[in-house]
Parts: C-alpha cells; sequence; structure tokens
C-alpha cells in the first residue's frame, strides 16, 4: 500500500438518500468505476496518521462554511481470517490496535485519559447489511499477526475517521470489502488483485445505504 492517495477533491459532501454524506477513502487503487460512478471520496492517504490529518483538516473547512455532513462513511478494503474474503461488511466497532498503554494499568488498546473504551460500538447500520468487529492499526497484518488480534477484520485508517467524527459531532458508518487475509500478503498484487470485485460489492452496499436514508433507516 505504498502509493500515495488523492487528497482534497473529494471535500464536498455528497448527497445520497436526500441526505448530505461525506465518504472516505485511502486510496485511488479502492476508488473502482462502479464507486466511481456514485460518490466523490475524501482521499486521505494510507494509515490512521494521514487519515486524522486530512479528515480533520477537511471536515475544519466544511464547518467553517457552515456545511458539515449529516453523515461520514469510511469505506475500502480490510484483512480478515476469520471472514468471507470477498464479503462486504458494515463495522459493528472499532478500536485502536495500536494503543497499549498497559504497563500504566490501562486495558490493551484504550487510550490513557481519554474517557473511551478500548472498543468502541457504531450504533449506526444498514439494515440487512452483515456486521464485524474492525480494528485499525499502522501496520499489514498477515499470518500469525492476526492471532494477536480479537477484532475480525483490519484496516489501516476508520478508527481514525471515528476520532475525527467526534470532534466534530458527526455519525460514522464503516464499510470494507475482504481483499486478503486467508493466505498471507507477499507482495502488493496480493492485496490489488480483488480490489475491482470489492468495489463492485461496496457500490451495492452504498447503494443500500442510500435506499435506508431515503427510507429513514439509518436514524441520523
Amino acid at each position: 500500500m505504498a502509493a500515495i492517495g488523492r487528497q482534497g477533491p473529494g471535500i464536498d459532501p455528497d448527497r445520497l438518500g436526500g441526505r448530505s454524506v461525506l465518504f472516505v477513502m485511502a486510496l485511488d487503487a479502492e476508488y473502482g468505476p462502479q464507486l466511481r460512478a456514485r460518490i466523490s471520496p475524501l482521499m486521505t492517504g494510507v494509515g490512521p496518521v494521514e487519515a486524522a490529518v486530512q479528515l480533520t483538516a477537511a471536515l475544519a473547512q466544511l464547518a467553517a462554511r457552515d456545511e458539515l455532513p449529516e453523515l461520514v462513511v469510511s469505506l475500502g478494503s480490510a484483512g480478515s481470517r476469520q471472514l468471507r474474503q470477498l464479503g462486504v461488511y458494515q463495522v459493528a466497532s472499532l478500536e485502536y490496535r495500536d494503543m497499549d498503554a498497559s504497563a500504566l494499568g490501562f486495558a490493551r488498546g484504550e487510550t490513557p485519559l481519554l474517557g473511551l473504551p478500548a472498543r468502541i460500538e457504531l450504533p449506526h447500520r444498514i439494515p440487512g447489511l452483515a456486521s464485524a468487529s474492525l480494528a485499525t492499526g499502522a501496520s499489514i497484518v498477515s499470518g500469525g499477526d492476526y492471532d494477536t488480534i480479537a477484532a475480525e477484520m483490519v484496516d489501516m485508517e476508520s478508527f481514525a475517521v471515528l476520532r475525527a467524527c467526534q470532534r466534530f459531532g458527526i455519525p460514522l458508518i464503516g464499510l470494507r470489502g475482504i481483499s486478503d487475509g486467508a493466505e498471507d500478503l507477499r507482495q502488493l498484487s496480493d492485496w490489488t488483485q480483488y480490489l475491482h470485485l470489492i468495489d463492485e460489492r461496496l457500490a451495492e452496499a452504498v447503494d443500500r445505504l442510500a435506499e435506508a436514508l431515503q427510507r429513514g433507516e439509518i436514524g441520523i
């Protein structure tokens, strides 16, 4: 995932199901033709630091224009050794797998003195779409690395997106397509080879989101 993301053009929220929605992705590699026909996401680049910096800056600009979105959607690929490969799952809960202050008596994953639990539930869901827990961190997870992670899937941005959303009081929905995890990662193509299929399935999930928003089923 060494490529640099497209940063900036997606700062204006999309209209989806009659609501203002800001989509957030890491890289153009995950943004295929099906998603391009539907949404114009903010691209942050890879990892929690870049995601936090880029999204916070974008939301601050939107807040200054009194144009904050009603919903943020983090979407893209994820790894999992437990879930169906190429399946799309919405995020049930988020945790920050890099945080470990256990030497000071804090639970692993809990940020010291922040007042948040190690695992944060996401209350807003798309009806009928499978959900799974997600752990965010700044490392590629492969093979035996999964043994230390309780969450069902892993990514590198969504927890940072959540913290930015919390700062501005905006609800978050996460959508992830499982691109890898069944076998060890050895080269970049092991991740990218199925992104075109995940693009199609994420686009279908976006359509379901639009329908749910139109029917008032999301609760925002």
